[in-house]
């Protein structure tokens, strides 16, 4: 049964991963860094021909994800390849994405086995069960969002600290000492934020005398020093800046120069009143019981709360940013589902109980399912260069621009499938080998001045001139007017408008243009 649960949670992940394969500009820089770390290598010869030195960002981000998701991924395009899985360089894209998924799934596995150690097989089942039917971290995990390989460490200190006996009072100091690194290295390579949530944890530490002061210093400097280093001499090599610490960088331009405001400003209750709710669904109320039934769960709770809390102070505020509490959550609402569950099922209560906890998951998969469907049209630019790719495969001579819009929902560097770079020894269908096109993202084009040179033989555009093909993209959910005359219509029309209470209305967001005698 357990093991089920983790294939559960794995493939949950991966279905993801398949059903909207294309990405968006958030994902962008570490996903098209793992794609010129696979493509040209890292020799200083190399460097020239990567992506971050034509589209820097507002701020620079560490390499050191990227490398290991595509040293991490190699092999497994190795495999791909001897099985006959790869067809195009897009495919390679879903590889990594699945190898991110998979790392990120195997922690959330620990953790159940942690739980399962400290609180009971319920509790860890009920875990699962919850992860499993949210939206948000099955659907992001596979995603190359600096935020998903912090994910990674944090959720890893999490099992560090969980997995001890049931009535263990603090964990061992070896595991602490784990934690307490791997905290210190995400806080200065991948996500500064975390500070805020080491800062409560170290307190809660010194507080019920989890280590000493002294020892808590040492591995902080120990640990703070060593992944400085790291990043310095890896991000500074990569970027041909010295010295560069990218997330110290960005400390500096989000919070002392306050431009990270320019991105929008949210109220101090936005965490707790909109993105908690909509990261946890049915975990949230669940998790309120566990708080108050099991003191063992209010541990971890307290720095996870502490940390929202804090974070609320920045005006900037996306859900991403608090992602790291929801298996915490999770912790707590599994111990509310397992409580709830466990009542007698010969009573009322024990009975109501069950449907409450039975509902809730329902309610999580409905949603769910909602979300995915309509994330699942909402990468109109990958759509539009995959439609592209396959209308003209047999074309030669192709030069095509690729506008704004589409450049930031999916057009990404492992669909230009006609052009180089190859993966080095990887061998292709002749299809897709044997083509030189061009793909062209220069910004700050006009339609008249994209007309005017010949050289470009189509667009990919937010027009739609002489449109080729269009791509649809979702807007919202309208509730069905069908259910208005419901009774004035026939069977099949109303048992369809009951069916289907919810429409996805969407709009054409790119169209693909051909230059006339191309």
């Amino acid at each position: 049964m357990d093991l089920l649960l983790e294939l559960m949670l794995l493939a949950t992940s991966w279905i993801h991963v398949f059903l909207a394969p294309y990405t968006k500009v958030e994902e962008s820089f570490n996903l098209h860094s793992v794609h010129d770390v696979l493509m040209y290598g890292v020799g200083h010869e190399a460097l020239p021909n990567y992506d971050h030195f034509v589209f820097p960002g507002a701020v620079p981000r560490t390499f050191i994800g990227s490398l290991s998701l595509a040293w991490a991924s190699y092999p497994a395009i190795l495999v791909a390849q001897k099985l006959g899985c790869i067809r195009d360089k897009s495919d390679l894209q879903i590889i990594v994405r699945l190898v991110l998924a998979t790392a990120n799934a195997m922690i959330l596995c620990l953790i159940r086995r942690a739980l399962s150690r400290r609180f009971g097989g319920p509790t860890s089942r009920f875990y699962m069960l919850l992860t499993c039917t949210q939206f948000h971290l099955p659907f992001w995990m596979g995603r190359t969002l600096p935020n998903m390989f912090a994910l990674i460490p944090v959720n890893l200190a999490l099992y560090f600290c969980v997995n001890r006996g049931p009535t263990s009072l603090r964990p061992s100091q070896r595991n602490f000492d784990r934690a307490l690194a791997l905290l210190v290295f995400t806080a200065a390579v991948f996500r500064s934020e975390i500070v805020l949530l080491l800062g409560p944890l170290a307190l809660q530490a010194l507080f019920y005398n989890y280590t000493t002061f002294g020892r808590l210093f040492k591995v902080g400097v120990l640990s703070g020093t060593a992944s400085a280093a790291a990043t310095i001499l890896t991000d500074s090599y990569f970027w041909q800046r010295w010295p560069l610490w990218p997330e110290l960088y960005g400390v500096y331009f989000n919070v002392i120069e306050g431009k990270s405001v320019e991105w929008g400003v949210s109220p101090f209750h936005t965490y707790f009143t909109a993105y908690l709710p909509k990261l946890l669904l049915s975990s949230l109320p669940l998790s309120v019981l566990g708080f108050l039934l099991d003191s063992r769960v209010r541990d971890p709770m307290f720095p996870a709360l502490a940390f929202v809390l804090l974070i609320s102070g920045l005006g900037h505020k996306e859900w991403r940013f608090v992602v790291y509490v929801v298996p915490v959550f999770n912790i707590a609402a599994a111990k509310g589902a397992a409580w709830l569950s466990s009542r007698r099922k010969s009573t009322v209560f024990g009975r109501l109980c069950f449907l409450i906890v039975t509902g809730l998951l329902c309610c999580n998969c409905l949603v769910t399912y909602m979300l995915t469907t309509a994330s699942m049209h909402n990468y109109p630019g990958g759509e539009a260069l995959s439609t592209f790719n396959h209308l003209y495969v047999a074309q030669e001579n192709v030069h095509v621009h690729i506008s704004n819009l589409a450049a930031q929902t999916g057009a990404s560097l492992f669909l230009h499938t006609h052009a180089p770079p190859n993966l080095p020894g990887l061998e292709l269908a002749d299809a897709f080998a044997a083509h030189n096109w061009t793909y062209n993202k220069t910004e700050h084009l006009s339609p008249k001045a994209l007309s005017a040179t010949s050289e470009v033989t189509h667009l990919i555009a937010e027009m739609d001139t002489f449109a080729i093909e269009a791509v649809e993209s979702f807007d919202r959910w309208s509730l069905n007017t069908g259910l208005r005359g419901i009774v004035k219509q026939g069977l099949m029309d109303s048992i369809d408008a009951l069916m289907h209470p919810l429409r996805m209305v969407k709009s054409e967001k790119l169209v693909i243009l051909e230059r006339k005698g191309a």
